[in-house]
């Protein structure tokens, strides 16, 4: 197009020169010139470019595809199935299906050889498991479409999972679980403590990383027996961005519609339903007694508290979300301006104010059935006591009315960060094939858009008045010397100003 227009234009420069010097200095340069063939432009339905298209095959298995210009696509399954589903099942089982994703099947030998096959198409691939969802994705050139679709079902549907490869699994298991503990930044580790806190032993509260204990126990009868339960048509989606519609179905047919798994008939009668229930409660690692070494990293003790929200199918969702982001935070070497966050409320009523706190930020988590929002803080270990009453504090300021400013600030930062995350074409297609897995269908990002700007401070007092009526979660990590009762941090968030009761000692 660029070329095109670039010859156009010299062209009427030259026939525009030609008639000034022949005698004609007055045309006007807002009509057309003569001698210039009208020019033609692509039109696109604006409605159907944005429109995500669903079909769902005889087998039960959803189509979901979203059409995006560019060479490449993104395509990948989604199971709904995760660690919230091993209530029968020793944990873990999640965590090693994740591993051994993408390794030999009934018709690659190895995983070199789906990467190289991947490779002829300029192509990768991840699998992610999460609580509630595992996803084997795929990104490559479009031409490619129907090697990677045909890959997919081979690696979802048909894995070999030989010894020596669940052999490997085990030894790459235990060495993340040694790295989870050591890793500088305790966020994942504080995030599973959390969860075991707020939903005690059932669902989103069972560990998302295989226990040591569960290492041994997972072989390949186990895994077939899960699989059995959970990697069923009903159960999955088949998402692409990128693609026509009608290629991505030929496709599914072609590989997904009539394919008997290598672990035989599905049993989805076995599908645990179990809906979560929030407990509250406090899980502790006490590290005071942990020699750091001769050049310790600064010694912090974490704190993470929760209340429960809801979950993401209510309408209480988008108010949850414009509050998290009205809270935000982050931690305390963090650099830019308000579009960096720096006028949430943790910055200018946390770090701002107190800088001996390392860190402070909030985040929701939120699921079919529930939700968590947290604020995680961070400071030296004399200093936890004042630390947890600063939260407990912000935890009851949120039901104050929000300020006009900061409430627009907050859904206009969430809006933004909603459509430049919509951007990345693997975005998009974890978007619509998590939206489509949980409910069928897929609101557009003009309907959340509208849904933020309808938030109101109301709405964010009345959601959180009812999430102060439930019992906290609270992980804590590191010298609890100093560390508050969990007894004490409840009657705060029962509290009119968040304050700790008094404690009064002899000696000190």
């Amino acid at each position: 197009f660029t070329t095109c227009s670039v010859h156009l234009s010299r062209h009427a420069a030259v026939i525009l020169y030609r008639k000034c010097s022949s005698g004609y200095p007055n045309i006007s340069l807002s009509a057309p010139l003569p001698g210039i063939p009208k020019p033609v432009f692509a039109a696109v339905d604006s409605h159907e470019q944005c429109e995500t298209k669903i079909t769902t095959l005889e087998n039960g298995l959803k189509v979901a595809s979203q059409n995006k210009f560019g060479q490449f696509c993104t395509v990948g399954i989604l199971v709904n199935s995760g660690s919230r589903h091993e209530t029968k099942y020793p944990s873990g089982i999640a965590h090693f299906l994740e591993k051994l994703a993408f390794s030999s099947t009934a018709q690659y030998g190895s995983k070199d050889e789906i990467l190289l096959t991947l490779e002829k198409h300029g192509g990768i691939c991840d699998c992610q498991t999460s609580r509630d969802t595992t996803m084997y994705a795929v990104s490559a050139e479009v031409k490619g479409l129907d090697t990677v679709v045909s890959l997919l079902s081979d690696a979802v549907l048909q894995p070999r999972l030989l010894d020596e490869e669940i052999e490997m699994t085990r030894m790459a298991v235990r060495f993340e679980l040694e790295d989870l503990s050591m890793r500088p930044d305790p966020e994942l580790l504080l995030t599973e403590m959390i969860h075991a806190a707020a939903y005690r032993g059932n669902t989103v509260g069972l560990p998302r990383f295989c226990p040591v204990e569960s290492v041994e126990k997972i072989d390949k009868k186990l895994l077939h027996m899960y699989l059995q339960s959970y990697y069923c048509p009903e159960r999955m989606v088949l998402a692409g961005v990128g693609i026509e519609h009608e290629q991505l179905v030929a496709c599914a047919r072609k590989y997904l519609l009539n394919v008997k798994p290598v672990w035989g008939a599905s049993t989805p009668t076995n599908v645990d339903l179990s809906v979560a229930q929030y407990t509250g409660g406090i899980v502790r690692m006490d590290m005071s007694d942990v020699s750091l070494g001769p050049t310790p990293i600064p010694e912090l003790t974490h704190i993470m508290i929760g209340l429960e929200s809801c979950s993401f199918l209510e309408d209480d969702f988008i108010p949850f979300a414009v509050l998290n982001m009205m809270m935000g935070g982050g931690g305390s070497f963090s650099a830019g301006g308000p579009g960096k966050g720096m006028f949430t409320r943790l910055y200018l009523n946390v770090l701002n104010r107190h800088h001996w706190m390392y860190n402070a930020t909030s985040y929701h988590h939120s699921y079919e059935d529930t939700g968590l929002l947290c604020i995680h803080a961070s400071a030296d270990p004399r200093q936890v006591r004042e630390m947890v009453e600063i939260l407990t504090r912000e935890f009851i300021q949120m039901a104050g009315t929000a300020g006009e400013m900061e409430l627009e600030r907050a859904k206009t930062q969430l809006k933004s960060m909603l459509m430049m995350n919509l951007e990345s074409r693997p975005v998009i297609f974890e978007d619509v094939g998590r939206q489509v897995l949980a409910t069928g269908k897929r609101k557009l990002p003009h309907e959340l858009c509208d849904l933020i700007s309808n938030v109101t401070a109301s709405d964010i007092k009345r959601v959180t008045t009812k999430m102060l009526c439930s019992k906290p979660a609270v992980a804590a990590l590191g010298d609890l010397t100093e560390m508050p009762s969990y007894e004490h941090i409840q009657a705060a968030l029962s509290s009119k100003d968040g304050h700790l009761p008094r404690m009064y000692r002899l000696f000190r």
